[in-house]
């Protein structure tokens, strides 16, 4: 019976900590505007931005005309007539190929020798150059676009050379490979869209990481949190209240971060790549709760960090470093795509990583990964909070800075 009061007092405790945080938390303009405006919506906007420009143009590539400079047209002038039917606009020859590319003044150059009509008539393969960085981004559609141009000029070439002689191509293509693609629009969008989990987890980070700092290195530089660790309640009593602080101010963050998304992704041409982009009232309800225990992990370690830290200064210098960690799992999956199974729902930050790209896929996200990650996620995040409790016992964190 005697817990009750005990427990009842601890709990109002931690609420009395809890106000007075969030209180002076609202009034700092810096915590505000990063929890509330910068964290939920620079994501999201920048996002919406990069896609759509990254898109357009390289649709408009695609559809308009492909000026490509031609060295020795005059050998192959059918050739040449051929690529102008499918797009190609002839431009005039620089005096080389390889400095044309290296100056920029190219995106592509194609080089047709002399001796290119002597083997096209006597049947033997007629070789040509395409001159190319692959190193610059913007070169990579008009050099597809002029293979696929030769390429089919190739294939028609040679079934007309094949029909000359009584043969039917047909001949050539023993073996017919015909897709059977399984991918649905939805399920495509997942390549596009992999980035999407670090966004939510830095919003996450972003909106809980100034009021972590302020509420203890901040308090030790202002000599206020000695007052507040004398007082007849247990210093867990008070870390629990400083960090449901901080977790409901990343939470909003990541709701508001979530909402934007989902407005963004209204708006974004995904159509014109035939994928589709849900990320309605399900995709937000099943992000915040993969995100949940999470977000607790993340409050835990950056209040860990910040009581460990002798200023306010050195704590947003620590942190600064920390906020590399979520960045982990996407350069992993990026670099090294991995077959998803079930331990590693478990593991903190991998486990949101692949249970929001399947929600992004349109897979249903089964009972036994959720509870993986959300099992997984908690213990890490209730073992972050015992070191902090840890920190914040010792005398040390009394001690101004």
């Amino acid at each position: 019976m005697s817990l009750r009061p005990s427990f009842a007092r601890s709990l109002r405790a931690a609420w009395t900590v809890y106000l007075k945080e969030v209180r002076e938390n609202l009034r700092d303009k810096r915590t505000v505007l990063n929890a509330l405006i910068t964290g939920p919506l620079l994501g999201p906007l920048l996002f919406g931005l990069i896609f759509s420009f990254t898109l357009q143009r390289q649709l408009a590539d695609a559809e308009k005309p492909l000026p490509v400079p031609v060295i020795g047209a005059a050998y192959a002038p059918d050739l040449i007539h051929a690529l102008e039917a499918q797009g190609m606009v002839l431009k005039p020859a620089p005096n080389n190929a390889a400095a044309a590319i290296r100056a920029h003044r190219a995106e592509v150059v194609l080089v047709i020798p002399r001796d290119y009509d002597k083997a096209w008539r006597a049947g033997q393969p007629a070789g040509v150059e395409l001159y190319y960085d692959s190193a610059r981004q913007d070169s990579r559609t008009p050099v597809t676009r002029l293979k696929k141009m030769l390429q089919g000029y190739a294939g028609i070439s040679a079934a007309q050379r094949l029909l000359v002689r009584g043969i039917s191509p047909l001949l050539l293509r023993p073996v017919v490979a015909e897709d059977r693609d399984l991918a649905t629009p939805q399920s495509r969008s997942a390549l596009m869209f992999s980035i999407l989990p670090y966004f939510f987890v830095l919003t996450v980070f972003l909106g809980g990481m100034y009021l972590a700092i302020d509420t203890t290195a901040g308090e030790r530089e202002r000599q206020s949190l000695e007052p507040l660790l004398v007082n007849p309640v247990s210093r867990g009593t008070i870390l629990s209240g400083k960090l449901a602080a901080t977790v409901s101010f990343a939470l909003i963050s990541l709701t508001l971060s979530i909402i934007a998304f989902g407005v963004v992704g209204r708006f974004l041409p995904v159509e014109k790549l035939d994928v589709v982009l849900d990320l309605g009232p399900r995709f937000a309800a099943f992000v915040l709760l993969l995100m949940l225990p999470l977000t607790v992990l993340l409050g835990a370690l950056q209040t860990l960090v910040a009581a460990f830290a002798k200023s306010y200064r050195e704590a947003q210098t620590y942190l600064s470093i920390l906020m590399l960690l979520p960045v982990i799992p996407s350069l992993l999956l990026a670099v090294v795509p991995l077959r998803a199974q079930l331990w590693m729902y478990a593991v903190p930050l991998l486990g949101q990583q692949l249970g929001i790209m399947d929600l992004v896929r349109g897979e249903a996200l089964g009972a036994r990964e959720l509870a993986a990650c959300l099992i997984g996620t908690s213990l890490a995040a209730l073992l972050a909070w015992l070191l902090a409790r840890w920190l914040y016992a010792s005398e040390r964190l009394a001690v101004s800075a």
